[in-house]
């Protein structure tokens, strides 16, 4: 296979922390692998150092394969915000914008041999149908305002939108930083099917285990400024990276007892050194180094007290609310029992956040009740992250809810222990919340949210900026929790771990209760799926079935004439059918074109249903006619 990359001893350091040093790999055309490593440890200055953006400290080498189509996508990227959707997209095509800007200047200008050039560089670009391709990405991203300015664009559709300008750039090797953040289930699914087809090489930082175990085929771990290359996917990954730590552990150990017995013969008289060879003194101390390193690592320790929760928690009698014309929640009863584990399920936009808003008392109903019980202590952790005024502290951040924190055994200790549970130690303390990482803001977040001691807690998309390190730990406390449980969450795997059931909010405000995994729901639906294709596949062979030359039975098979309306019947049924068929064809046209908003798709869609439906009766009666 060809090497599509070649990284030789590149470093990085900020102030004394060393995030690598000296760090060598290569990547071949076809690759796809996923790098792995704790919050602040270098993954997305690594990949920062591979687009260009920074530089290795100390040289090095980031040699990319000539002519091979290079694509980035950042955590964040500024978009003009006064350009609308399409055209921000159109303008940073690079070199096919550059072509078609080539092209129609040559048409104005008249230069038949510039016009001629022109064209050939835009069979060449194949950018002839560029309008068509960026619509029909957009649209496959759930992106249908092609118009809408991108500053009024959410965080989720801004990065909706740099997926498809990744996408549409159709390179070779993509370099992806987070690229399942601030996506809704659907959209995730989309692109992991799209790598899994796609033949282009991949390099990305995420923390989806499920993207991450199915799409790639290698593990890059940075591991104490180093990096280890697993092949396999993440339940390889596992299995292999303990497999070394045993092994290391395993030569620390020998070089340990070894070392005792150096230490004898380096402590004894000079007279008795003098006499040795020196080579044996400098292996003493090489030797002392080997042993000196610890395996230990610094590990965020969630260990906080539930207050007691009553029997009564909340209950919810026909709960409605509206916003504009539009009902986010139709007539709602539930009444939530003891240690309830759920999950919160929907679209982006279908009203997932204001669920909470009103389970929590932020938003009043319009019309039923919301009881809660008098124990009852909410613990919310919202999508938007902390609040913090100017010059904050993390000390501030922490002092200002309590002094002290109660464990879950019962003991009392300072909010400062408690920060250096959650990795902010002493040293870190007087940083401004401000210049903090993404996901030091979300550990500190959670923190003042725990700390609080709730036994109903709420988390609203808590795996965004969170390390796979860290939610697997958060991941054993919420398995632990005494407590009632809501998590809204785009983590397939976070879900399949925390909760027991789901609340899938529908676009109409109707909220259906499905009691299982998120996997599990899946599974559901695509068999909900695989039926209605059967039953669409079922009608369109009737039909062919009867659109065949009909030869007319002998009058002796025959045991009775129709009847003058069970003619006209079946008459009208022989005009209906081909016009139901007609239909379903011109919508399945219009579905595949991508040119249909999202809300023309959703109708369309649930027309063709429709269409199904009846004409699985309407042949079926043709059929019972046709044979008397």
């Amino acid at each position: 296979m060809a090497s599509f990359l070649q990284i030789e001893n590149i470093s990085k350091s900020y102030g004394d922390k060393v995030l690598f040093r000296n760090i060598s790999f290569n990547i071949n055309e076809g690759d796809k692998i996923a790098l792995i490593a704790p919050n602040g440890t270098g993954k997305s200055s690594l990949l920062k150092i591979l687009a260009g953006i920074d530089s290795s400290d100390r040289g090095g080498e980031v040699k990319f394969m000539k002519d091979i189509k290079v694509a980035f996508l950042d955590q964040n990227i500024d978009f003009n915000p006064s350009n609308t959707l399409f055209d921000e997209i159109y303008l940073r095509l690079g070199e096919t914008y550059e072509v078609i800007s080539r092209y129609e200047k040559a048409i104005t200008s008249g230069d038949n041999n510039s016009i001629e050039h022109a064209m050939a560089a835009m069979d060449a670009a194949d950018a002839w149908s560029v309008e068509q391709r960026i619509k029909q990405v957009l649209t496959s991203m759930k992106l249908s305002r092609m118009d809408q300015p991108m500053g009024e664009l959410s965080g989720g559709e801004a990065k909706r939108a740099a997926i498809a300008l990744m996408l549409l750039q159709e390179a070779d090797f993509l370099v992806m930083d987070e690229p399942t953040n601030h996506l809704d289930i659907d959209i995730i699914e989309y692109l992991e099917g799209y790598l899994q087809k796609s033949r282009c090489t991949l390099l990305m930082v995420t923390h989806d285990r499920y993207f991450l175990d199915n799409v790639c085929n290698t593990i890059f771990e940075l591991d104490r400024g180093e990096l280890f290359t697993y092949k396999g996917n993440y339940s390889t990954f596992l299995e292999k990276r303990e497999e070394r730590y045993n092994n290391m552990q395993a030569n620390i150990d020998k070089a340990r007892n070894l070392l005792r017995k150096e230490l004898e013969w380096i402590r004894s008289t000079p007279q008795a050194r003098t006499g040795k060879a020196r080579y044996r003194i400098n292996a003493f101390y090489d030797l002392k180094d080997k042993a000196s390193v610890s395996l230990a690592r610094k590990e965020m320790s969630i260990d906080v007290a539930t207050s007691r929760l009553g029997g009564k928690i909340i209950d919810c009698t026909d709960v409605t609310f509206r916003f504009g014309d539009r009902i986010m929640l139709n007539n709602f009863s539930y009444k939530f029992s003891r240690y309830e584990r759920i999950g919160i399920v929907g679209k982006n936009g279908a009203g997932k956040s204001t669920f909470l808003n009103l389970m929590t008392g932020d938003l009043v109903a319009e019309r039923g009740t919301i009881e809660r019980g008098e124990t009852l202590r909410i613990g919310y952790y919202r999508q938007d992250g902390i609040s913090f005024k100017a010059g904050q502290t993390v000390f501030d951040i922490v002092h200002d809810i309590a002094e002290t924190v109660t464990t879950a055994d019962g003991h009392t200790i300072s909010a400062t222990s408690m920060l250096n549970r959650f990795l902010f130690p002493p040293e870190s303390l007087n940083k401004r919340v401000d210049i903090l990482s993404g996901g030091e803001q979300r550990r500190l977040y959670l923190l003042t949210v725990l700390m609080r001691n709730p036994n109903f807690l709420i988390l609203d998309e808590p795996t965004n900026d969170l390390d796979i390190l860290t939610l697997n730990i958060l991941e054993e406390y919420l398995e632990s929790f005494k407590g009632c449980l809501m998590i809204v969450s785009h983590d397939r795997y976070f879900l399949d771990k925390t909760v027991d059931h789901l609340f899938i909010i529908r676009e109409d405000g109707n909220v259906k209760d499905f009691v299982g995994h998120y996997s599990e729901y899946r599974e559901y639906i695509k068999e909900e799926e695989a039926e209605q294709n059967r039953q669409a596949k079922l009608a369109a062979e009737k039909l062919q079935q009867h659109n065949k030359p009909q030869t007319e039975k002998p009058a002796t098979t025959r045991r009775r004439k129709l009847s003058f309306k069970e003619q006209k019947e079946l008459e009208s049924l022989e005009s209906e059918i081909p016009q139901l068929e007609q239909e379903k064809a011109n919508l399945e046209h219009s579905l595949s074109s991508g040119v249909l908003s999202h809300d023309e798709l959703t109708t369309a869609a649930a027309r063709i249903g429709e269409i199904i439906e009846l004409l699985e009766e309407k042949e079926m009666r043709w059929l019972e006619l046709s044979e008397i």
